[in-house]
C-alpha cells in the first residue's frame, strides 16, 4: 500500500504531524502532494488564484487547500495495486494496511467513510464552507487503482472538471463506492466522540493555526505535535 497525504506549505505543522503519526503506527512513509512538484512536471494544470482564500477558476469557487483536486491524481501517480489518500489534518492511530486484510474488496474502485453531508458557514481558517453530496467522503479515500472503473478518471478530466463534481466522484456509479468503518475519519467536533478512532481528522481547523481558539480534543494532535518534534507546540 502507498499513502499520499496532501500537503499545503500553509499547513506544513499539520503534514508532518500527519506523516510521522503515520509512520509511527505502521512504519510508511507518507509521498505529500506537493502542487509545485506536481505542476512543474505537467500532471496539475489547475489556474487557481492565489490571492487570499484560493480559488479555482474551473469550479468557480473557493479552494480550501492545495491539494484540492491533486488527490484525485493518485490512481495515476500509483498505477496499481492499492494506495490511500488523506487530507494533511489528520492524526493516525492504526496501520492502514490493516484495511487490505479487514475491509478492502476489489469489486470498489474506492472505498469511503460514507459521512452524511454538513456544511455551510465557515470552516478551517475561516474559509467559506461548500456543501455538495458526499462532502468529506473525499477526505480519506482508498484507491483500487487496478479497478477498470478509476481509468474513467483522466488526467484531463483531473485538470478541467470542477472540484464539485470530482470530490462526488463523478467518474463512479454508487455500486463502485464502497464504504470504510468510520473509525478511519473520525470528524473532531463535528461527529459525536467514538472508540479507538483509527485516524483522527480535524476538518474544522486545529491548534497549527494562528487564529484558532482551543477546542476539544487539540489534546490529541498537540501530542501527536509533540511525540513528532520532541518539545511542546509553540513553547
Amino acid at each position: 500500500m502507498k499513502v499520499y497525504i496532501g500537503w499545503d506549505k500553509a499547513e506544513a505543522d499539520a503534514y508532518n504531524v500527519a506523516a510521522a503519526s503515520l509512520e509511527r503506527c505502521s512504519g510508511l512513509v507518507a509521498e505529500p502532494l506537493e502542487v509545485e512538484r506536481l505542476r512543474s512536471v505537467g500532471l496539475l494544470q489547475r489556474p487557481v488564484d492565489d490571492r487570499g482564500q484560493k480559488y479555482d477558476f474551473i469550479s468557480n469557487a473557493p479552494c480550501s487547500t492545495d491539494f484540492a483536486a491533486s488527490r484525485f491524481l493518485v490512481p495515476i501517480l500509483c498505477q496499481s495495486g492499492w494506495a490511500l489518500f488523506t487530507d494533511c489534518d489528520m492524526v493516525f492511530h492504526d496501520d492502514p494496511r490493516k484495511l487490505l486484510d479487514e475491509v478492502a474488496d476489489s469489486k470498489y474502485a474506492v472505498q469511503v467513510v460514507k459521512h452524511q453531508p454538513h456544511g455551510g458557514g465557515t470552516k478551517m481558517g475561516g474559509m467559506v464552507q461548500t456543501t455538495y453530496p458526499r462532502k468529506n467522503w473525499s477526505s480519506v479515500i482508498l484507491f483500487n487503482c487496478d479497478h477498470p472503473a478509476n481509468q474513467r478518471l483522466t488526467l484531463y478530466d483531473v485538470n478541467n472538471r470542477p472540484g464539485r463534481s470530482l470530490h462526488a466522484f463523478y467518474w463512479l456509479h454508487d455500486s463502485e463506492i464502497g464504504e470504510l468503518p468510520s473509525r478511519w475519519n473520525w470528524l473532531v467536533n463535528v461527529e459525536a466522540e467514538i472508540e479507538n478512532p483509527a485516524i483522527t481528522h480535524f476538518t474544522k481547523g486545529g491548534p497549527w493555526l494562528s487564529e484558532w481558539a482551543q477546542r476539544n480534543y487539540d489534546d490529541i494532535w498537540l501530542k501527536a505535535y509533540e511525540e513528532t518534534y520532541g518539545r511542546p507546540y509553540r513553547i
